[in-house]
């Protein structure tokens, strides 16, 4: 982008097709004041788009095509067709054909986000298992793209305006958790996250909370030893680094008694332990962010809702502060946060009043 502020061009990949996903994006960009903002890609169809547009009829989205970005209009939705043979959309049904066009989707956008076609990519949920094929190997996003970049180590990092939560451990089996919590495993999240905190969220010294494994954090070996052995050596190591590293905190205190308020950011050790007390207090608004790669992923902090898929009752809010999010980092990033505001953000809390009667089933982001 120029001096001049040029508008960021942010992609869209569509989830799986028989989800919530696309429903959320002609929900998240109807709305004309977003191409005030930036310039939306979508990754997908006409035909899949227009399926969805029907179930949507009040709504406005307007929207031109592309094959590639020679036409792209920056005052305009831009639909870019991934696949142009006719699909079959069942909203609500699991099945093989959502996980490879889901993946098309996706394979696309990113490339499209490598090559710097987008500036940001904003992914809807895909349903983790029936996307699996000898070209998508992962448990979610985050590995695939860590893949993708070539990148050592990424950090999940969810995000709200009221408390920042990242993972040591993402989707691993709760058996697998401990032997994964390793000293190394942390201090590399750990400088993710501080140097994200920074360039990402313009925080010169940031302040971040380290969680502790086991129960009472170990009570000082009593219920677990890797507190004393691992998670408090990698605290003091990070110190060495001049880190602001705290902990290890007892995990069932700490957000009951909004500790989480103190600091900029909170390392969980495992999925839940994280997930479930951010999602209890982010007031639906919650994004979740890779941090660690060298371009800017956003998504939503929720799946396919495949219950209400094709309904038209999605609450598209978290979706909607996913936009936000990448926005907000790109002009992070490109040093003008200061100097474009984001006049959409104003709408969050009507929005919110307005969508106490949608309802959306919640999965885990990835």
């Amino acid at each position: 982008m120029t001096p001049e502020l040029q508008k960021p061009v942010v992609g869209f990949s569509c989830g799986d097709i028989n989800g919530i996903g696309i429903e959320l994006i002609i929900k998240t960009l109807s709305d004309i004041r977003i191409t005030d903002v930036c310039v939306p890609v979508v990754f997908a169809s006409n035909k899949s788009i227009n399926f969805y547009r029907k179930v949507l009829p009040d709504l406005n989205f307007a929207y031109q095509s592309i094959k590639d970005f020679t036409r792209l209009n920056p005052k305009q939705i831009n639909v870019f067709n991934c696949w142009e043979e006719e699909v079959q959309i069942t909203p609500g049904l699991l099945n093989e054909l959502g996980g490879r066009y889901a993946l098309l989707s996706l394979q696309q956008a990113v490339k499209s986000l490598k090559a710097g076609h987008i500036h940001a990519l904003v992914t809807a949920p895909i349903h983790k298992k029936n996307i699996q094929s000898e070209a998508f190997n992962y448990s979610g996003h985050t590995p695939y793209l860590k893949a993708f970049f070539e990148v050592p180590d990424v950090l999940m990092l969810m995000v709200a305006s009221n408390m920042r939560v990242g993972l040591v451990t993402e989707h691993v089996p709760v058996s697998g958790i401990a032997q994964n919590i390793t000293k190394q495993n942390i201090t590399s999240k750990l400088k993710i996250m501080h140097a994200s905190l920074q360039k990402d969220f313009g925080m010169d010294k940031p302040k971040i909370a380290v969680l502790g494994l086991n129960p009472h954090a170990g009570d000082e070996g009593l219920i677990g030893n890797e507190e004393e052995t691992i998670i408090k050596p990698a605290i003091k190591e990070a110190r060495h680094h001049n880190l602001l590293v705290f902990g290890p905190f007892s995990a069932d205190a700490f957000f009951a008694r909004a500790q989480h308020e103190k600091f900029d950011a909170v390392l969980a050790m495992y999925h839940d332990q994280g997930l479930i007390p951010f999602k209890s207090l982010a007031h639906g608004e919650g994004v979740n962010y890779t941090a660690g790669l060298p371009v800017v992923r956003t998504s939503p902090d929720h799946g396919t809702a495949f219950d209400i898929a094709g309904k038209g009752i999605a609450d598209h809010m978290s979706f909607l502060e996913a936009l936000y999010a990448a926005v907000d980092i790109i002009n992070m990033r490109e040093g003008h946060a200061d100097m474009r505001k984001n006049p959409l953000r104003k709408m969050s809390a009507m929005i919110v009043a307005n969508a106490q009667d949608e309802v959306i089933r919640d999965e885990t982001p990835g």
